[in-house]
């Protein structure tokens, strides 16, 4: 799914159409915030679904079974987000296309060594999903290593002493449990984070977590992704904390206190535009927080707290949930 930037706008405007026909939980949610598609002159105009929805109901715009449903993790006792996956060879395509955009190399020039435990300990994690295509796509030598840390820094060594380029993409706790035990200078190895402390480890800043990291590693810079359940694009930082979109993606933020206001260069809760998700809803108002440049790029902040969330789109949650 290849779209140029000036076709972003006009096409996102077209499925916001599309799905408010379409999606009974959209247009319903549309009705009552008094933002209907048909009168978007752009993307500020276009009402964003809480990502509380995705918690309640199987968000859809797609009246056929979907191939699979993601599901996020939770935390004991929590409700997961679901989110059905309509056209897999999409999904791929967009990932593959997303991180070659963003970070320069396609996936089958690298060598790909995957450090996902608590994902992999669920086989409808997107993130695996993305992975296994990653790594069978890749250089020989891939894979994924659950809690095999030896075997890992022999992969590493072998790409090294190879000169192979590789990326090491892990979440945050394992990836400070290998450098923990297996630090070693690394010249051709990408390492990116996908956050997550998962309750193995105290949580940490980023930049925290990327100094330990570097310094382990003998590295300037560590990559981050940044992506979710429902998303099906993501983004990626080659560097510290500033992320750049794939194509098909585009981050707003909003006002805290007024979910129908968007912020514009300040700190503000994050809204995603994701034009791959056709088949669920493609305006999605998030939990997190963060600030948009001028090029479109973004720094993400972390999670809103509970007792910051007012407004619309809670009220219209729980109104449309009960």
């Amino acid at each position: 799914m290849t779209v140029a930037p000036a076709q972003f706008e006009p096409l996102a405007q077209d499925i916001a159409r599309y799905q408010y026909r379409n999606n009974t939980l959209y247009r319903q949610y549309c009705d009552l915030v008094g933002r209907v598609p048909d009168r978007a002159g752009h993307l500020g105009d276009i009402a964003f679904l809480p990502i509380q929805f995705f918690k309640q109901t199987l968000v859809s715009s797609n009246a056929q079974t979907p191939e699979i449903v993601f599901e996020s993790s939770t935390t004991t006792g929590g409700t997961p987000s679901r989110h059905g996956l309509w056209d897999m060879d999409l999904y791929h395509r967009v990932a593959r296309q997303g991180f070659a955009a963003v970070m320069g190399q396609n996936v089958e020039q690298l060598t790909w060594l995957a450090l996902l435990p608590s994902y992999l300990e669920r086989p409808n994690a997107s993130l695996v999903t993305m992975l296994k295509d990653f790594v069978r796509r890749g250089q020989p030598g891939s894979g994924f290593f659950l809690d095999d840390l030896e075997r890992l820094a022999e992969a590493v060594r072998a790409c090294e002493e190879a000169g192979r380029p590789a990326v090491l993409l892990g979440v945050s706790f394992a990836l400070l449990d290998f450098a923990t035990h297996h630090a070693m200078p690394l010249r051709h190895t990408m390492v990116i984070e996908t956050g997550g402390m998962k309750g193995r480890r105290e949580e940490m800043t980023r930049e925290a977590l990327h100094r330990q990291l570097c310094e382990a590693f003998g590295l300037q810079v560590i990559g981050s992704e940044y992506g979710m359940t429902e998303l099906l694009s993501q983004a990626w930082s080659p560097a510290i904390g500033r992320f750049q979109c794939a194509p098909t993606l585009r981050v707003l933020t909003r006002e805290v206190h007024d979910p129908l206001m968007l912020s514009a260069g300040t700190r503000g809760a994050i809204n995603c535009v994701d034009l791959a998700n056709l088949d669920s809803c493609s305006f999605i108002a998030t939990d997190d927080l963060g600030r948009v440049l001028d090029d479109g790029t973004f720094y993400m902040y972390g999670r809103l707290d509970g007792s910051e969330q007012r407004g619309c789109n809670l009220m219209v949650a729980d109104e449309l949930s009960g």
